[in-house]
């Protein structure tokens, strides 16, 4: 709040758009800011939160396009957190969906104004009534029917009902009496983080009160920096910022959590105290004695994006038999240190809207490493279900016991052994399990059989073999192989 010597402006509405997947909300943000969106984003669903400033009626107004994907349902409450006004999509063809539902708690939740948009009214089957039925049996009371929320009947195709929607996100602006003070500390919310291999720490932001200038010093709870580059949405830069404007900032030192309140200026600790951390759930971490550990690097091109694909892996069932765990995740493409990071750890990588580069997939096709990527959220989705499923089934046909350890230099070890089950393959690549835990892999470098050099050796028989790996190999560990 100002005191009575702070000048107070009117401030443009932040308007956060959502609904349920396919329902045409990209397509309407794309007709009001004529720019060709849809065709960027991988099976033409959006899966990153941008934001856009456009100009009706002489006035601004800051458009959040949020996620529709069910993975994404946490960026799609955090967009209505940080939007004054929000959008409810609503396809109609289609009607209320479960995303619609999804989408309207979150903007009941977070007590947002909104208005909702009835899409698609260029189809012949489209039937304004019957939404209207639909929406009022889910608890969404429209103007005239027994409530007092507006609604617009809108086509992307032909612009019919765009700009009437627009002067509805004005009114609904108007009611919330939407200002802020140009003199006191800038603040915001931090929309979307990430690393870019050539810029650095690249921070969307959106400021919600205050000013923000290049140079000035900028703070969350979870990092700091000074403003090096400010640009708009457009990625023009600018010297200064004003609410409630979006713009990508340069010069954090290390990346914000996406959903935290940022702060401008030289702040005090109590200043920092103010601001809202967002709190993200702690993996679990399985035991040792559960049998099989599935561990897991994790890779997206944006925090965002990071954080829906951590939430979709909770989601997945696992036997019984099976645990998760996330061994380490970071934004960027898959680099040949993570390679060796899934070597050591025996992980799987996996990886959203980011490649490997050219040295990590050498790197992972030499040692058999395991990379999982997609474009598309609920390809990726099932592609880690496959594998998981995989697996859980006993992959392993070879089993080699450790019953001597003659000696080592380096990582090369020198063992000798009994073959339990299966065959062992000399130039193999092979697990070691100690106990029920996985603990790495090495590979066979020599195999020996009565102290002569073979190929391979079947079960029931004994052999000598130098192992190479990172795991020092004790008697009574086992060595598994495919």
């Amino acid at each position: 709040m100002a005191n009575e010597n702070e000048k107070v402006l009117k401030r443009p509405p932040v308007v956060v758009v959502v609904g349920h997947v396919d329902h045409g909300k990209t397509s309407l943000l794309d007709h009001i800011r004529k720019t060709n969106v849809v065709a960027k984003e991988a099976g033409g669903i959006t899966q990153t939160i941008g934001a856009y400033e456009i100009e009706h009626g002489g006035r601004k107004i800051t458009f959040i396009d949020t996620p529709g994907h069910e993975a994404f349902s946490k960026m799609r409450v955090r967009g209505a957190h940080v939007a004054d006004v929000g959008i409810l999509v609503v396809a109609g063809d289609e009607g209320v969906k479960p995303q619609t539902k999804e989408a309207l708690k979150a903007l009941q939740d977070s007590e947002t104004p909104f208005v909702v948009a009835v899409t698609k009214m260029d189809k012949p089957n489209s039937d304004m009534e019957r939404i209207k039925n639909d929406l009022t049996a889910n608890g969404v009371l429209l103007e005239g029917y027994g409530g007092n929320i507006s609604y617009q009947g809108v086509s992307s195709k032909t612009g019919d009902g765009v700009h009437e929607l627009l002067d509805l996100i004005l009114l609904s602006a108007d009611l919330e009496g939407l200002e802020y003070t140009p003199d006191v500390k800038g603040r915001g919310v931090v929309l979307e983080a990430k690393l870019d291999n050539r810029r650095g720490n690249m921070v969307t932001v959106v400021l919600k009160d205050g000013k923000m200038a290049k140079a000035d010093l900028i703070a969350t709870p979870s990092a700091k920096g000074k403003v090096k580059v400010l640009e708009n949405f457009l990625g023009k830069q600018e010297k200064e910022l004003v609410p409630s404007s979006p713009a990508v900032i340069l010069g954090f030192e290390s990346l914000p959590q996406v959903g935290e309140e940022f702060m401008v200026g030289d702040l005090s600790e109590e200043d920092l105290a103010k601001v809202k951390k967002f709190e993200a759930k702690k993996e679990e971490v399985p035991t040792a004695a559960q049998k099989q550990v599935i561990r897991v690097i994790l890779k997206a091109d944006v925090a965002g994006s990071l954080e829906a694909l951590i939430d979709l892996l909770r989601k997945i069932k696992l036997p019984e038999n099976q645990a998760l765990e996330i061994i380490n995740q970071s934004v960027g493409e898959i680099s040949d240190g993570d390679v060796k990071d899934a070597l050591v750890t025996n992980s799987i990588i996996l990886g959203f809207r980011i490649q490997a580069n050219k040295a990590a997939e050498n790197l992972a096709r030499t040692h058999n490493v395991l990379i999982i990527t997609d474009e598309i959220i609920y390809k990726l989705v099932e592609r880690i279900e496959n594998d998981f499923k995989e697996l859980g089934k006993s992959k392993f046909s070879g089993e080699l016991e450790i019953l001597a350890v003659f000696s080592a230099k380096g990582n090369k070890q020198t063992i000798g052994g009994r073959v339990n089950r299966g065959q062992i393959r000399v130039k193999s690549w092979i697990e070691v399990q100690r106990g029920d835990e996985m603990i790495g892999r090495g590979k066979v470098l020599n195999l020996q059989q009565k102290k002569n050099d073979v190929n391979a050796v079947d079960a029931g028989n004994e052999c000598g073999l130098i192992f190479e790996s990172e795991v020092v190999i004790k008697v009574g560990d086992k060595l598994l192989s495919k």
